[in-house]
């Protein structure tokens, strides 16, 4: 008796997935500065990468937008209407508080996607330094997956 339990819960976790699970979800965000010419690297070497990143963390007068790449996965439904929003935090001019919310409508594929949320131009100057920022996805009006950084 006592193994035909243990053997059914064992079964049940394994079979059981949460129902946002399967909706759909955001799996990763990447925030990454872009240059002047729109670059997050100099090269496509994942360490370059993440060595330019620091370079233009320090050098922000060589900044010219902020781009969170946003990794995702939804269940394909031909009715509903996903989107991908991003939410940032700054302090602004006299310290003041800002939220800038950036948003674009995505298409699930069969495997996760990755799709892009950009702030630049005059709408990154006058933003100041993004302090915090969370990333959702959306089927219609459900929210089906987030992520979000330490701060928010």
């Amino acid at each position: 008796m006592r193994t035909l339990l243990i053997l059914a819960f064992t079964l049940g976790l394994f079979f059981s997935v949460p129902a946002a699970e399967t909706a759909g979800r955001v799996i990763k965000v990447l925030p990454l500065f872009l240059d002047q010419q729109g670059r997050d690297a100099k090269s496509p070497s994942l360490f370059d990468r993440d060595a330019y990143q620091a370079y233009l963390r320090e050098h922000t007068n060589e900044v010219s937008a902020i781009r969170y790449d946003v990794q995702w996965k939804a269940a394909k439904n031909p009715t509903e209407k996903f989107k991908l929003r991003a939410e940032l935090r700054s302090i602004g001019a006299a310290n003041q508080p800002q939220l800038k919310t950036l948003e674009t409508e995505v298409t699930p594929g069969t495997f996760s996607r990755w799709d892009s949320l950009t702030l630049a131009g005059d709408d990154f100057k006058k933003f100041g330094n993004v302090v915090a920022w969370r990333v959702t996805l959306w089927g219609g009006e459900q929210q089906l997956g987030e992520e979000k950084s330490f701060l928010w």
